[in-house]
């Protein structure tokens, strides 16, 4: 059997009755046309204040996130971290606000996160999402190189002063910091942002990380070339790497404006450049791995390299990370033999973490054999209780 094939180690903080929910939600996602009409319906009944948030909570949400305050997941944090040796990453998922307020707010979310994190062993990082900052249309305009406006410029000023003020912070409390990507059309002024952050705060180590999404064909140029910056500057590199999140959005968007699509052109490419992104990234030693994946072979992939180049299995720069609710027979399988691993756990109120959500439902239709996985996993743990 090999290491990822356990299901009670992977299952043993679930209960008979939460194995059958997530049985029944993962046999949901399967189904595309199921995600589509749920998701219609589940937009349509907020967006028409209908009572469904207690449905919507006793469910789904319930499954992917951990409450709808940080002191909401605290339990279901401890329990993983207590009885799974699996720690967690606070991730205040609230999407697509616009205005200064929701800025600062979401600013002083990741603040008390950072301070969480200093206090809590089960919560080594913090984490946030460059437009949880700053508006997207402003850093598209940047990355466009088109010239601000004089307002424009100020915003971006706050923009920047909120990121400063979190990683001089993140620093301070030694809280290393993960700072997501999002589309490739805003992405480039976060990904000029966060060098100038690195270059700042990442001289003794990694505190500050930026992301790679992997899916995307020119991903490893970018991250040789910072490693030439980070030698030049002496830094750190910090970095997660994950698959990535918008491919259809992505597509979609190249084919209507007539751009070659940024995606690699298949799952095949896509496995090859995640997987090459992490042994270049063993091979250095001045940098620091969040490995976000779902994948069995990049897991393993890992555990070997760690092997070849004398890397302890709990060496702090390297970290194995995984959904909230997702791949349990990846991140406790993995804890249990030693390595440092730490979920995703998302939260926020019902009603603005839903965007977030049905990304992720949409997102696990498009992933071949995942759900697939998920499923024959949970039918194994549910046999092995019976007998």
């Amino acid at each position: 059997m090999n290491l990822f094939e356990n299901t009670e180690i992977a299952f043993k903080l679930k209960s008979d009755s939460e194995l059958e929910r997530a049985y029944f939600l993962f046999r949901l996602i399967q189904s595309q046309p199921m995600v589509k009409i749920g998701t219609a319906v589940t937009n349509f009944a907020l967006k028409a204040h209908l009572p469904v948030e207690g449905l919507i909570r006793s469910t789904v949400f319930d499954h992917f996130c951990g409450g709808v305050t940080e002191e909401d997941c605290l339990p279901k944090i401890e329990k993983m971290y207590e009885e799974g040796n699996v720690c967690s990453v606070l991730d205040y998922s609230v999407e697509g606000k616009e205005e200064e307020a929701s800025f600062d707010e979401a600013l002083e979310k990741i603040i008390k996160i950072v301070q969480f994190s200093e206090e809590k062993k089960s919560i080594p990082f913090a984490v946030f999402k460059p437009t949880g900052f700053g508006r997207f249309a402003l850093y598209q305009k940047i990355g466009e190189g088109k010239e601000l406006t004089e307002k424009e410029q100020a915003e971006w000023q706050r923009v920047k002063d909120r990121f400063h003020k979190v990683c001089k912070l993140a620093k301070d409390k030694d809280v290393p910091l993960l700072i997501d990507a999002e589309e490739s059309w805003m992405q480039d002024a976060a990904d000029d942002l966060v060098e100038e952050l690195m270059a700042t705060y990442n001289k003794d180590k990694a505190i500050v990380f930026n992301t790679l999404q992997m899916y995307r064909h020119d991903r490893m140029e970018y991250l040789k070339e910072l490693h030439q910056k980070a030698y030049q500057k002496g830094f750190h590199i910090g970095m997660k790497v994950v698959r990535g999140a918008y491919m259809e959005k992505e597509r979609a968007r190249a084919e209507e404006k007539g751009y070659p699509s940024p995606i690699c052109k298949d799952k095949y490419t896509t496995d090859q450049n995640y997987n090459e992104a992490i042994r270049y990234m063993m091979e250095h030693k001045n940098m620091a791995i969040f490995a976000g994946t779902h994948n069995e072979e990049s897991s393993f992939l890992l555990m070997q390299l760690a092997k070849q180049y004398n890397i302890a299995k709990d060496d702090i720069r390297m970290w194995f990370g995984q959904l909230y609710g997702m791949s349990d027979h990846i991140s406790f399988n993995l804890a249990e033999d030693g390595y440092n691993v730490a979920k995703y756990v998302p939260f926020g109120p019902v009603r603005d973490v839903m965007p977030y959500l049905i990304r992720r439902a949409e997102e696990n239709t498009s992933v071949e054999g995942q759900t697939s996985r998920e499923l024959v996993l949970i039918k194994t743990e549910k046999q092995r209780r019976k007998l």
